[in-house]
């Protein structure tokens, strides 16, 4: 499945399983945002069903970015599956998830 990306304002929105083969396409998206200056960043994970240990240290790494810069971060609407994966590796916090 491919791997869609959309950024409105300070919301990067993303369709499609993100993993190892489209993983540096996320991180390029969320880096291109981080150095925009803006106050806080939203990534919009409702249309993920699938990410892979790569694609969340995509967003570690971005959250850890943000906050080195003093950008408010936060992973919205992750899809159920998705959500579980992240409270069980323990990044839920570090990521600020928010699923409504």
């Amino acid at each position: 499945m491919s791997l869609s990306i959309t950024v409105d304002n300070m919301v990067v929105s993303v369709e499609g399983e993100v993993d190892v083969s489209n993983a540096d396409e996320l991180r390029s998206a969320l880096d291109r945002q981080l150095e925009s200056n803006v106050s806080e960043l939203s990534v919009d994970l409702s249309q993920v069903p699938y990410i892979d240990s790569t694609g969340i240290g995509v967003l570690v790494g971005a959250a850890h970015r943000a906050g080195e810069r003093g950008v408010r971060f936060e992973v919205v609407r992750p899809q159920r599956n998705v959500a579980r994966v992240l409270g069980l590796l323990g990044v839920s916090a570090d990521l600020n998830v928010r699923e409504a």
